[in-house]
């Protein structure tokens, strides 16, 4: 190898190297939780013939009773956080010939939230539980017939990873918290609760013959919802066009400014939704959801529609493959010479790719 060359490649050398470190880190927090085993009292162990969070909040355990337990009168689910200890009973079912299986279905809520805050935080109920953010481990409480109480810590469920049409840890679609089944170093089953980001979130656009009318909501506010106005952006140069903003306490309406971003122009060109207030921008997004690939499964129409001043303009709005709400237009009324050029299409395609 020249001298010319070796720089460069003890350069890609150490890129390499960093790289295959990032991905192991993140693999590791994936799939373990580091956790201090002095702090712990040593338990046995039941592991789970099924334990999931499904659709974001709803979770779900099925524990196999063992042959030492037939004495057990009641027992109860629990979930432990420091001082903190929520339950829910598990009802007794039979599992094949001799089995017997202590099953529960509780709706998870995240504790910080506006609906945490509406219930009681110190309790949990028979069909939910509210859960502050942080680290909850499982456990199980056995009543005997004698009246004695055992505890047991579950353990953490093995994992496949699936590169199906939806993803493992979907956020709740209310509140936008995520509810997440992980393992600690030793084995045990924990649950990690995560409090919703700050997030413009799209719930729905309408496509009209003379508007397009976006809705969303706004989670994680830090401030005042009043304080964000819609906004829409172009891509590429960075030029906004402020949309009028209706709120209704937390949800917001806005339709497109399709007249303002089209006015003369034949090329069609994209623009992305925003909410801002002062330095802060949010994108309008879809978020809440399980759906991998939403572009693939978001599909829209293009659309002809009639502006108040008689132009007419053809309007894609779409979600990207990243979840944010989009619009292509174009005014191909406009009586400025037509001045679509591949490089235009092709940027804005590339731009499409990666928002």
């Amino acid at each position: 190898m020249s001298e010319f060359l070796l720089p460069y490649a003890v350069k890609t050398a150490q890129q390499a190297r960093s790289a295959a470190a990032r991905i192991r880190r993140r693999v590791q927090r994936i799939t373990t939780v580091p956790t201090v085993g002095t702090t712990v009292r040593p338990r046995p162990m039941l592991v789970p013939v099924h334990l999931s969070v499904l659709g974001g909040r709803t979770l779900n355990v099925a524990i196999p009773l063992r042959g030492s337990d037939e004495d057990v009168a009641g027992a109860r689910l629990e979930l432990v956080r420091g001082a903190e200890r929520m339950s829910t009973p598990l009802v007794r079912e039979r599992h094949g010939a001799d089995g017997t299986l202590l099953t529960a279905t509780v709706t998870l809520r995240h504790g910080d939230g506006p609906q945490g805050r509406s219930a009681a935080p110190d309790h949990g109920r028979p069909s939910s539980m509210v859960l502050r953010g942080g680290l909850w481990r499982f456990s199980a409480a056995l009543v005997h017939d004698d009246g004695r109480e055992t505890r047991v810590d579950l353990a953490a469920v093995e994992r496949r990873v699936s590169e199906g049409p939806t993803v493992s840890h979907p956020p709740c679609p209310y509140s936008g918290a995520v509810f997440r089944l992980m393992r600690s170093v030793n084995g045990r089953a924990l649950l990690k609760v995560s409090g919703p980001a700050q997030h413009a979130e799209l719930v729905d656009f309408d496509l009209r013959w003379d508007r397009v009318t976006v809705r969303g909501r706004l989670l994680g506010r830090r401030q005042p919802a009043q304080r964000f106005s819609a906004e829409v952006r172009r891509r590429g140069t960075g030029r906004t066009i402020a949309a009028e903003t209706v709120w209704d306490g937390d949800r917001f309406t806005f339709d497109l400014p399709l007249a303002a971003i089209t006015r003369g122009q034949r090329t069609e060109r994209t623009w992305d939704a925003y909410l801002t207030a002062g330095r802060t921008r949010l994108k309008v997004a879809r978020r809440l959801t399980d759906v991998r690939h939403p572009k693939r499964v978001f599909r829209t129409p293009y659309r002809i529609v009639a502006l108040e001043g008689g132009s007419l303009v053809r309007v894609h709005a779409y979600v990207t493959p990243a979840g944010a709400l989009a619009v292509a237009c174009a005014d191909f009324t406009a009586d400025a010479p037509a001045d679509v050029t591949a490089d235009a299409t092709t940027a804005d395609s590339t731009a499409d790719e990666d928002a």
